[in-house]
């Protein structure tokens, strides 16, 4: 799904962003979910999307989708995951600290193939679950790894893997550019989380509203999101 490639009315050609989704949604839900984003950006980038490779089974518990930040009305429909924190259970949560993940491997690979097949891109778009691995993509770029090739990244209610085998991906400084955005009210990822996160980002932007585990879009955001998508406008 993607947004009109056409030119904004300042002659400038639309920035390109591989959008990432959060835990327990997918390629249409996000888009859904996108739609203000999509709407103000319009003259200035548009969001290219997939589905992450990793079917979630449906919990038998209810509570596990609240849990999540996600409404128990819209989990049966094809929920996606870009990796398991607990892989007996195919279920994954941000807090869990953890020898054995999975999964990983085979994002990785989906998204070296949307970078293939949909791209190129200027940026890369991560939510939740998403912009974690927004993270990891951004180390290995760090290091030089010629599968994805962006100038910068977008993580709104980003978090560090608490897994001990992703310990790698934040071994140095990331130098990618990039701006993290999240919520003082977010219950399901804590501003904490995502300030951890930033830390190993070299000179991140940081951008906070009052909200909790969703992308803003008011015009306070925008007075951020404009001047940092613009200074990769060429």
């Amino acid at each position: 799904m993607a947004a009109s490639t056409a030119d904004c009315k300042a002659g400038k050609p639309l920035l390109r962003l591989l959008a990432l989704h959060g835990y327990w949604q997918n390629e249409r839900l996000f888009w859904e979910r996108t739609g203000s984003l999509r709407k103000n950006l319009k003259n200035r980038a548009e969001l290219v999307m997939f589905s992450a490779p990793l079917l979630i089974p449906e919990p038998g518990d209810l509570n596990t989708f609240f849990s999540i930040g996600v409404n128990a009305n819209e989990g049966g429909e094809d929920p996606r995951a870009w990796w398991f924190s607990d892989p007996k259970q195919s279920s994954f949560n941000a807090m869990d600290e953890t020898t054995t993940c999975a999964g990983l491997e085979e994002s990785l690979q989906a998204v070296t193939k949307a970078f293939s097949e949909l791209g190129p891109f200027n940026g890369i778009l991560g939510f939740s679950q998403g912009a974690a691995l927004v993270a990891m993509i951004c180390a290995l770029k760090q290091r030089g790894d010629p599968r994805f090739q962006f100038d910068f990244a977008i993580l709104v209610a980003g978090f560090k893997s608490r897994a001990t085998e992703h310990a790698e991906f934040y071994q140095q400084p990331i130098t990618v550019p990039s701006l993290h955005v999240y919520g003082d009210t977010d219950r399901v990822i804590p501003g904490e989380m995502s300030q951890e996160l930033a830390s190993y980002f070299v000179n991140p932007v940081l951008l906070t509203h009052t909200g909790g585990h969703y992308i803003p879009v008011c015009a306070a955001q925008k007075k951020v999101y404009f001047p940092f998508l613009d200074s990769f406008r060429k």
